[in-house]
C-alpha cells in the first residue's frame, strides 16, 4: 500500500494522570529527531535543575511554565513533526475528569487516539471516559499503548490480560479500528524503535504503526457537500463577469460538468469550473478549498450548500445532538444562542436535556436538566432557520457544530448531531 508522502495525520493522547502521555510524545519527538537543538539543550538544563540523571522527556511537550513547574500538563497542547512518511499533529489532552471539554476539543479533528494504560494498574475508569469521548467523536482508528511494560518485567501475560479488560469494553463502543502495542516511554521500547526486551509482541512500533496507518477511506467520499463560505465578485475588466463560490469541500467529489443542487433554494444548475489558488481542477474532493462558478446565474450566499440532486442532507429547525459543555457558567433556560454549523450562523436555543452522560461509568442520568462546564448530554435544539446537516457519525463536518454566546461571543458547547 502506498502512503502519500505529504498525507497530515492528526492524532491525540489521552490517559489518566502520571500514565506517561507527555514523555511518550517527547520519546516520538526524541527518537524520530524531531526536535530543534536548542530545544534539547533547554530541555536538558531544567533537567539537571530538576535534579535527574537523564532527559525529562516530559518538557519536550509542558510547554506551559505552569504545568513545568507542577508537572501536570493543564491544557491541549499541539505538536508538528514530519518524518519521511507523513506530517503529524499532536494533539496533548490533560487526563483530568474537570478538563473533559480539552480533550473534546483536542480530539475533534483527529483520524487516531492514542489511549495510554499504565501496565501496572490495566483499564480504569479514566480509560473508559477517554474510550468513550474516542468513540462520541467518531475517532475511526484507536491505539492502545500499554506503557510502564519495563516496571512489570516485560511480561507477555500482563499485556494479553489488558487486551482483554479493554475488549470488553471497546466491543460497547463504535470504534472501528483497535490495536495494542506494549510500549515503555521511558526506555522508548516500541516507540520509535522495536523492542528487544519483548520479543513476544511480532506487530510494528508505534511510530511505524502511524506512519502506514490507512486514513483516506476514513473521509467521506459519497455525500457531495459544498458549503459556501464567501461569494467571490472580482472588480477588474479581465473578470468582469465572474461569480465564484468559495469554500471547504465537506464531503464527496465534485466535477465540472456534474449536476448540482443549491440550497435552500433548491434550484439546479451545473458546475462550469472549479477553481483552485489561481489554476482550474477538474475535480474537488474533501478538505479541498476551491472556488467553485455555475452555468446558471443564481443568488447563492455564504451559508447556502451546493449538493449532488440524488443525495441531499437533512434540512430542519429542530435537531437533536450530543454536546459537550465548555463553559464555566452552566446553560442558561430558555437563552438564545449562535449556531454555527459549517457557514450557516443560525440562532438557537436549548429546548430540551434528553439526559446527561456519567462520562466515567457511561450511565445515562434524565432527571438533572442544568448542563455544567464539561457535562456531556443529548439535548434538543430549534434554529431560526433551517440548516443542512447529515448526522455526524456520516460526516464530521457537516454533522457538528459549536454553540456561541452571543453577548459574550465565547463558544459554549461543542454538539454532535444524531
Amino acid at each position: 500500500m502506498s502512503i502519500d508522502n505529504n498525507q497530515l495525520l492528526r492524532f491525540t493522547t489521552a490517559g489518566s494522570v502520571d500514565d506517561g502521555k507527555s514523555t511518550l510524545i517527547g520519546r516520538l519527538l526524541y527518537d524520530s529527531k524531531s526536535i530543534f537543538e536548542d530545544q534539547i539543550a533547554s530541555v536538558e538544563k531544567t533537567s539537571k535543575r530538576k535534579g535527574m540523571e537523564t532527559v525529562d522527556l516530559a518538557l519536550f511537550t509542558d510547554g506551559l511554565r505552569d504545568e513545568r513547574e507542577q508537572g501536570i500538563t493543564i491544557d491541549v497542547a499541539y505538536r508538528y513533526f514530519t518524518t519521511p512518511r507523513r506530517k503529524f499533529i499532536i494533539a496533548d489532552t490533560p487526563g483530568h475528569v474537570q478538563y473533559t471539554r480539552n480533550m473534546v476539543t483536542g480530539a475533534s479533528t483527529a483520524n487516531v487516539a492514542i489511549v495510554l494504560i499504565d501496565a501496572r494498574k490495566g483499564v480504569i475508569e479514566q480509560t473508559k471516559r477517554h474510550s468513550f469521548i474516542a468513540s462520541l467523536l467518531q475517532i475511526s482508528h484507536v491505539i492502545v499503548c500499554i506503557n510502564k511494560m519495563d516496571l512489570v518485567d516485560y511480561k507477555e501475560e500482563v499485556f494479553n490480560d489488558i487486551v482483554n479488560q479493554y475488549e470488553e469494553i471497546s466491543a460497547k463502543m463504535m470504534i472501528k479500528d483497535v490495536r495494542y502495542i506494549p510500549i515503555s516511554a521511558l526506555n522508548g521500547d516500541n516507540v520509535v524503535n522495536r523492542s528487544e526486551n519483548m520479543p513476544w509482541y511480532q506487530n510494528a512500533p508505534l511510530l511505524h504503526t502511524l506512519e502506514t496507518i490507512h486514513i483516506t477511506s476514513d473521509n467521506n467520499m459519497v455525500d457531495a457537500r459544498f458549503p459556501i463560505q464567501t461569494v467571490i465578485r472580482p472588480q477588474d475588466e479581465e473578470n468582469h463577469d465572474y461569480r465564484g463560490y468559495a469554500g471547504s469541500v465537506a464531503g464527496g467529489i465534485f466535477r465540472v460538468g456534474d449536476e448540482v443542487r443549491l440550497l435552500p433554494s433548491g434550484f439546479h444548475s451545473h458546475i462550469k469550473s472549479i477553481n483552485r489558488y489561481d489554476k482550474e481542477v477538474d475535480e474537488a474532493f474533501e478538505g479541498m478549498s476551491v472556488a467553485i462558478t455555475l452555468e446558471d446565474d443564481i443568488d447563492l450566499s455564504r451559508g447556502d450548500m451546493i449538493v449532488k440532486p440524488n443525495n441531499l442532507p437533512v434540512k430542519d429547525q429542530r435537531l437533536t445532538a450530543m454536546i459537550c459543555w465548555f463553559n464555566e457558567q452552566p446553560a442558561r433556560p430558555r437563552a438564545k444562542y449562535i449556531l454555527k454549523h459549517t457557514s450557516n450562523e443560525p440562532m438557537a436555543m436549548i429546548n430540551e436535556v434528553v439526559y446527561k452522560v456519567n462520562v466515567n461509568t457511561l450511565e445515562r442520568i434524565k432527571d438533572d436538566n442544568e448542563i455544567r462546564m464539561n457535562d456531556i448530554c443529548k439535548v434538543k435544539i430549534r434554529t431560526t432557520g433551517p440548516i443542512m446537516m447529515d448526522e455526524y457519525s456520516r460526516n464530521r463536518k457537516t454533522g457538528s457544530f459549536i454553540l456561541i454566546d452571543s453577548a459574550t461571543n465565547e463558544t459554549v458547547a461543542a454538539g454532535m448531531l444524531q
